[in-house]
C-alpha cells in the first residue's frame, strides 16, 4: 500500500470538483432503465413477489426470501455503466474492477465493449489506458492510488461508488484526524477493503471474530509481536506497529459482511478498550458509528426469517466471489438446511444434478440434488443478482420436479 500521507481528504474533493469527473448520470435514464428491465427484470419473480413470496407447480413449493437480489446501490452502479456507453458512444471505456460481483452483467458490458482493467500477476495494468479515455469506477469504490492515476492520465471518470461504501470512507476519515487505527472488519484482499484502507492512515483488517479475540488479547496482554506480524502481514498499513498503534481504535467495515459479527467485533473492542483504560478516557480510546449498509442488512434479516421455515433445501444464487451471497449462504448451512450456492441456472444439469460452490471456495457438484416428491424449496439471491437470474433457477427446477 505504501505510507501516504496525502490529504485524502483535499484530494477527493479536488477530484470531485473537476470537471472529468461524474456522480450523476448523464441523462439517458429513460432510454436505459427500457434496457435494464428487458435483460435484468422477470415477470415470473414480480408473480412471486405479489403472491406473498410463494409459488406453487406441481410438487415444488418456491419460497422467497422478502428481501434479495439488486440492491439500489447495485441497480444505480450498472444502470449509470449503461448509461455512459450511451453518453460516449465511441470512446474508449474502462472500468477498474468487475461493476458488480455477476458474471451474467459483466459479461454484457464487455459485449457492450466496456474494457476491465488487466490483471498480470496480481497487479492491474492501467498502461492499457490511455489520455482522454472515460473510466468508471465500480459500485465498491476504487482506491484513492487509483482516482489519482486517472486523474494524471485526463481520463473522464465515472464515479458509481456506492454511497454506503463513501460512508465508510468518510468514517475512516474521521478516525484519521483524531489519530485512530481503522480497524477493519473484512477480507484484506477485497477490492472494497482496498479501496477503504486507502483512505485510512494506520489500519488493521480482521476477518472474523477469532482474529478480533486475538488483536483484543494482545492490546490487553501483550505477546508476541512478529506472530501478530507474520498473521496480519498483509491485512495491515505500512510500518504497523502493534505495540503502539492499537492504544487508539476505531471501528469500519466491508458493507457487506455479516451485521451481527460487526456489531460483536465492536463491542469486543470496546469492551477491551474500557478493561485497558477504564470507562473515563474510552472516548479517547475508541469509536465506532454504524456503517452496515441498509440493503445487506435487509437481506440477512429476510435470510434468517426464511430459515425458520420448514424448508428442504435452500438455493443461494450470486456471484462465487460476492462475499454477502456468501454470508447468506453462511445463515442456511447454520441453521442444518442443504443449501446451494450457485451463480446462474446453468449450475443446474438436466439430470438433477448442481454444481455449486462450498463455504470454502470449492466448486463441487452433486448428484440428486432434488429430492423426489413433494418439496419446498428456499430462494434468495445476492445484491448483485438480477431477478431474471432467478427466474431462470426457479424454472429449471420446476421443469426438473415434472
Amino acid at each position: 500500500m505504501g505510507k501516504h500521507c496525502m490529504d485524502t481528504k483535499a484530494f477527493k474533493r479536488s477530484l470531485q470538483h473537476s470537471e472529468n469527473y461524474h456522480r450523476k448520470g448523464f441523462g439517458h435514464e429513460a432510454e436505459v432503465s427500457g434496457m435494464l428491465q428487458s435483460e435484468y427484470q422477470s415477470n415470473l419473480v414480480q408473480q412471486i413477489r405479489d403472491n406473498g413470496y410463494t409459488l406453487q407447480q406441481g410438487d415444488v413449493t418456491i419460497r422467497l426470501a422478502e428481501a434479495f437480489g439488486f440492491c439500489w446501490g447495485v441497480e444505480r452502479a450498472v444502470a449509470m455503466a449503461y448509461e455512459t456507453r450511451q453518453h460516449f458512444p465511441t470512446q474508449r471505456i474502462w472500468i477498474t474492477n468487475e461493476i458488480i460481483h455477476n458474471p451474467s452483467v459483466n459479461q454484457r458490458l464487455q459485449e457492450m465493449q466496456v474494457g476491465f482493467i488487466p490483471v498480470i500477476a496480481g497487479v492491474k495494468d492501467f498502461s492499457v489506458v490511455e489520455s482522454g479515455d472515460v473510466a468508471i469506477l465500480p459500485a465498491f469504490g476504487a482506491s484513492v492510488q487509483e482516482m489519482q492515476l486517472l486523474q494524471e492520465k485526463n481520463c473522464k471518470i465515472v464515479d458509481t461508488t456506492c454511497p454506503w461504501v463513501a460512508k465508510v470512507w468518510n468514517t475512516v476519515e474521521k478516525h484519521k484526524k483524531s489519530e485512530y487505527t481503522s480497524i477493519i472488519h473484512g477480507k484484506y484482499n477485497h477490492e472494497e477493503t482496498i479501496a477503504t484502507s486507502s483512505f485510512a492512515n494506520k489500519y488493521l483488517v480482521v476477518l472474523n471474530m477469532a482474529q478480533a479475540e486475538y488483536v483484543c488479547n494482545y492490546i490487553l496482554n501483550g505477546g508476541n509481536r512478529d506472530e501478530f506480524m507474520a498473521k496480519f502481514s498483509r491485512a495491515c498499513s505500512a510500518g504497523f506497529n502493534p505495540d503502539t498503534d492499537l492504544e487508539k481504535v476505531g471501528i469500519a467495515n466491508q458493507t457487506t459482511m455479516l451485521k451481527s459479527e460487526t456489531e460483536q467485533i465492536g463491542k469486543l473492542f470496546e469492551r477491551t478498550m474500557m478493561r485497558k483504560y477504564g470507562p473515563d478516557t474510552l472516548n479517547q480510546h475508541f469509536i465506532s458509528f454504524n456503517t452496515i449498509c441498509d440493503a445487506t442488512q435487509e437481506r440477512q434479516d429476510a435470510m434468517f426469517q426464511l430459515v425458520e421455515e420448514k424448508l428442504d433445501l435452500m438455493v443461494v444464487i450470486g456471484g462465487f466471489n460476492s462475499s454477502n451471497t456468501t454470508h447468506l449462504q453462511e445463515i442456511a448451512i447454520e441453521h442444518q438446511i442443504p443449501s446451494y450456492h450457485i451463480d446462474s441456472a446453468n449450475r443446474i444439469g438436466t439430470a438433477n444434478q448442481i454444481e455449486h460452490r462450498l463455504l470454502s471456495g470449492e466448486i463441487v457438484a452433486t448428484e440428486n440434488w432434488l429430492p423426489s416428491g413433494k418439496i419446498t424449496v428456499g430462494i434468495t439471491s445476492g445484491a448483485s443478482t438480477p431477478d431474471k437470474v432467478v427466474a431462470d433457477v426457479v424454472e429449471k427446477i420446476f421443469a426438473l420436479k415434472m
